[in-house]
């Protein structure tokens, strides 16, 4: 007799509701030689170079911009911190785990912004999930640049607030959406990211603060790949483009340039205070472990004194760049260390990509929709470390893989 004619309730499959991504998911694996969303480095060998399926890859798709996740201070600081203070808090930032190490980062990273305060967060994605949240409600509405990273989105849906989009990088478009709401009578907050992620597109912050200051609104800027890379210090995009007193937050990541892992929101509002008691990602997860942060502050101090770091990386960029334009491929306008190269559909993308693998270049393999304009990309991130003769080995493997699709 079955559980069913007994009475009991028959069970609702609770993956059906995926039944989409599963035939996507498994035609995607079935055409393709390996899973390319489960690609194992089994370790690094240096900044640039990793094993991969037993082979020795040119690492072209991990944001390691400076190259510090090999950093010798960042890991022997990391482990003589593990070995003073333990591996972990144990603790959110509210209740126990928030140590001396805790807030010299925040000081320090405050200070090299010069900014007065600091909020860290576990993760890059978590601060912007926290930040966004607790700055805006119901009452509030937020301008998003259509190309925003996914935590971006996922931030404006846990914070409520009525979301606008307005078209990649246009200022006039954010003008003419800003002018409609002049008496909505909640804040406004507009929200662009340094340099985007998966096209290596650089936002024009500089008429973004125009217009946010004609309008009254804020603005928020996403600098995780944009911090270390840009500007004479390194402060991103806004100091770059000289207009770092126009952006209200900033928000990054410590996983890319600073090669460990963690995020900050940093600003001159003494509102963040408040942000500490009521941004829900802050308070209710478990803080950075001391290693990871000792490991941070050293990063940091690499990264400040080795300014040259930054023009290798944009020497390095272009070089990249120009290197797959000469092969005849699609690439951004920008000059960036994300260089991606855009395919005109998946099937040509895997193949692409696998390709690439198998001749010893490991980029990353982005596909719609999470792409901006629903046409695969194969992103390449550009290091410091990278020497010219691997970013030439890179670039002429792509032109035989490109030329042997074509044939």
């Amino acid at each position: 007799m079955s559980a069913h004619s007994q009475g009991q309730p028959s069970v609702i499959d609770i993956f059906a509701k995926h039944a989409a991504l599963r035939a996507a998911y498994e035609g995607l694996t079935a055409a393709s030689p390996r899973n390319p969303f489960e690609v194992v480095i089994e370790r690094p060998l240096s900044a640039t170079v990793g094993l991969i399926e037993g082979r020795e890859t040119l690492l072209f798709g991990t944001n390691n911009y400076l190259g510090l996740s090999q950093s010798s201070r960042a890991a022997e600081a990391a482990i003589e911190t593990a070995r003073t203070m333990g591996v972990g808090t144990t603790g959110s930032r509210i209740a126990n785990g928030t140590f001396g190490l805790h807030q010299r980062l925040e000081q320090r990273l405050a200070s090299f912004f010069g900014r007065k305060h600091c909020m860290v967060f576990s993760t890059g994605y978590q601060a912007n999930l926290g930040t966004i949240s607790a700055l805006v409600n119901k009452d509030d509405v937020l301008l998003l640049d259509a190309d925003s990273h996914a935590s971006i989105y996922d931030g404006a849906k846990l914070s409520g607030a009525q979301v606008i989009r307005f078209r990649h990088n246009d200022p006039v478009d954010l003008e003419k959406r800003l002018a409609r709401l002049k008496d909505h009578p909640g804040a406004k907050l507009i929200i662009a990211e340094g340099i985007y992620s998966m096209t290596g597109n650089v936002a024009p912050l500089d008429k973004f603060v125009d217009i946010k200051t004609r309008h009254g609104a804020y603005l928020m800027a996403d600098e995780a790949h944009s911090f270390g890379v840009l500007g004479e210090h390194g402060r991103g995009v806004a100091e770059m483009q000289g207009c770092e007193d126009g952006i209200d937050f900033i928000v990054g990541t410590f996983s890319k340039s600073l090669g460990t892992v963690g995020g900050y929101c940093i600003t001159d509002h003494d509102g963040v205070d408040l942000m500490r008691l009521c941004s829900r990602p802050y308070m209710f997860t478990a803080s950075l472990p001391p290693e990871i942060i000792a490991a941070t502050l050293a990063a940091l101090d690499d990264m400040e004194a080795h300014p040259e770091l930054r023009l290798k990386l944009q020497e390095n960029a272009a070089r990249l760049h120009a290197g797959l334009k000469a092969a005849g491929l699609q690439t951004g306008e920008h000059v960036s260390p994300v260089v991606a190269v855009t395919l005109e559909n998946i099937p040509q993308a895997v193949g692409f990509w696998n390709a690439l693998l198998e001749n010893g270049v490991y980029v990353n393999l982005s596909l719609p929709p999470a792409t901006p304009d629903n046409r695969p990309l194969l992103r390449c991130s550009v290091m410091a470390a990278h020497s010219a003769e691997e970013i030439d080995k890179a670039a002429a493997v792509f032109k035989a893989v490109a030329e042997h699709f074509q044939a």
